[in-house]
C-alpha cells in the first residue's frame, strides 16, 4: 500500500514540522528564561497544566483522522468529507466550553494544583494563563485541520502552515520581550496570535473542493451519527491523553515542592527531552494514517507489516537523534539562562530521559498509536491511565519525596511507567486481539 518513497514523503514534512515546533519551543524557553527563574517556572507550570486540555483537542482530532483515514482506505470519499465539518463543529464546541470556565476560574484551578508556589511564580502564571486560554478554540481547529490533511497523506501542507505559525510565534516573542520590554505577556500574546493564524489557514485551505477531504459548503448542521464515530475514537483517546497530562501536572506539583531551582531545571529538561522524542512523535502521527488506511481496506497483513516497519524506523531515528544530543549536552545547556544549579540538575534529568528513550520510547508510545488506528482505543486508555497512576505518580512520591531523590526520583518513576506500558502494549499486539476490535467507519 505504501512504498518507502511514499512513506518518506509522508514522514519528511512531519519531521520538519515537529523539528521546527520543538526548536521554536526551545527558543521560547530561552527568551522566557531571560526574565528569570520565576518567569520560566510560571510559564512552565501553566504549559504543563494547559497541555491537559490541548492533548484533549489533539485526541479529538485523532478521532477524526482515524475515521477519515479508514473511510479513504475503504474508498468512501464523500463520507470522509462529511467527517471534516463535523470534526470542526465538535472541537469548536468542546474548546469553547472549556475556555470559558478556565478563564473565569483560573486562580482556583491553578491554586488547587500549585498553591504552594512562590508569589512571583504565581503572578507570572496568572498573566500567562488567561491570555493563552483564549487560544483554545484556535489550537483545537488547527489540530483538527492538520489531522485531516495527514489522513490524506498531505503532510506537506501542514508543514507549511506550521512554518508560518512558528514564525509568528517566535518573531512575536522576540519583538515583545526584547523590543518592547514586556514580561510573560510578551510570550502569551504571540502564542494567541500564532494559533489564530494557524486555525484561519486550515479553515481556508480545507475549503478546496479538489482535496480528497474538504469542508462541505453549507453542511454545518450537527450530524450526531458522524460525531459518534469521531467521538468513539476521540473520547477514549482524549480521556487517556488528558489524564496522562494531568498526571504529569501532579508529578510537576511534586517537583514544585522542591523549590524554584528544581522547577526551572525540570522546565529546561522538558524542552530538551522533546528533541529526544522527536522521531517517535513524527512516526506517531504517520502511523495513524498508514495503519488507518490499511484497516479501512480490511488488509490486516499490511497493517501488521507497516506497524513493524515504522517501529524499526522509530528506533533507528531515536538513536540517531539522542546519541549526539547526549554527547553535546554540556555544550547545549548554557544556552538556557537558568541558574548553574538548575542547569546541573537539568543535565541529570536529560541523561535519564533520552538515554532510556533509545531503548523504550517507541514501544511505549508509537506502538499504541497503531492499536488506536485500528479502533482499539479502550485498551490503550486503560493501560495508559493505570500505568500513570500506579507507577509514575505513586513512585514519584516514593522516590522523590519519600527517599529524598527530588526531581531525579520523579524522572526515574517515569521510566518505570514506560516499562509497564511496553509489557502490556507488546502483549496486546502479539495476541492479535487488537484486530478483532478494528471497526471500519460505518
Amino acid at each position: 500500500m505504501y512504498t518507502n518513497k511514499q512513506l518518506a514523503r509522508l514522514l519528511l514534512p512531519l519531521l520538519i514540522e515537529q523539528t521546527l515546533s520543538i526548536f521554536v519551543g526551545m527558543a521560547d524557553t530561552v527568551m522566557v528564561s531571560s526574565l528569570g527563574d520565576a518567569a520560566i517556572s510560571g510559564v512552565s507550570l501553566v504549559d504543563m497544566f494547559c497541555n491537559v486540555l490541548i492533548s484533549l483537542f489533539a485526541a479529538l482530532a485523532t478521532g477524526g483522522a482515524v475515521v477519515s483515514a479508514q473511510l479513504l482506505g475503504a474508498k468512501r470519499r464523500e463520507e470522509a468529507c462529511r467527517v471534516s465539518n463535523q470534526l470542526m463543529l465538535a472541537v469548536l464546541g468542546i474548546s469553547v466550553a472549556i475556555m470559558v470556565p478556565m478563564i473565569a476560574l483560573r486562580a482556583q484551578l491553578f491554586g488547587l494544583l500549585f498553591g504552594g508556589v512562590e508569589q512571583d511564580v504565581w503572578n507570572n502564571a496568572m498573566t500567562y494563563l488567561w491570555i493563552t486560554a483564549l487560544s483554545y478554540p484556535f489550537i483545537a481547529m488547527y489540530n483538527a485541520g492538520a489531522a485531516l490533511y495527514r489522513s490524506m497523506n498531505r503532510s506537506g501542507m501542514t508543514m507549511v502552515v506550521s512554518v508560518l505559525v512558528n514564525i509568528v510565534n517566535v518573531g512575536g516573542n522576540a519583538l515583545c520581550i526584547f523590543g518592547l520590554g514586556m514580561g510573560v505577556e510578551g510570550v502569551a500574546i504571540p502564542t494567541l496570535l500564532s494559533r489564530a493564524v494557524g486555525a484561519a489557514c486550515m479553515l481556508v485551505l480545507l475549503r478546496n473542493t479538489s482535496l480528497q477531504i474538504h469542508l462541505v459548503h453549507g453542511a454545518w448542521k450537527p450530524d450526531f451519527s458522524v460525531m459518534k464515530q469521531i467521538l468513539h475514537i476521540g473520547i477514549p483517546s482524549g480521556v487517556e491523553n488528558s489524564l496522562f497530562q494531568l498526571g504529569r501536572v501532579l508529578v510537576v506539583q511534586v517537583i514544585a515542592l522542591f523549590g524554584t531551582v528544581q522547577t526551572a531545571a525540570n522546565a529546561v529538561a522538558n524542552t530538551l527531552d522533546t528533541v529526544g522524542c522527536l522521531p517517535g512523535q513524527t512516526i506517531n502521527l504517520a502511523i495513524i494514517t498508514v495503519v488507518g488506511h490499511c484497516i479501512g481496506a480490511a488488509d490486516f497483513k499490511q497493517a501488521r507489516y507497516y506497524t513493524k516497519k515504522l517501529l524499526i524506523w522509530a528506533y533507528a531515528a531515536t538513536a540517531a537523534v539522542n546519541i549526539p544530543l547526549l554527547l553535546c549536552l554540556k555544550q547545549i545547556l548554557p544556552v538556557f539562562n537558568a541558574s548553574p544549579e538548575a542547569l546541573e540538575l537539568a543535565y541529570k534529568l536529560v541523561m535519564i530521559h533520552d538515554g532510556m528513550a533509545m531503548l523504550m520510547w517507541p514501544m511505549a508510545f508509537t506502538l499504541p498509536n497503531a492499536l488506536r488506528a485500528a479502533s482499539d482505543v479502550k485498551y490503550t486508555m486503560i493501560v495508559a491511565l493505570a500505568s500513570m497512576a500506579l507507577f509514575r505518580i505513586v513512585f514519584s512520591y516514593i522516590l522523590g519525596v519519600g527517599l529524598g531523590w527530588g526531581a531525579v526520583g520523579v524522572w526515574v518513576a517515569m521510566v518505570i511507567d514506560w516499562v509497564c506500558r511496553i509489557v502490556f502494549y507488546v502483549g496486546r499486539y502479539l495476541s492479535g486481539k487488537w484486530e478483532t476490535k478494528a471497526q471500519i467507519a460505518a
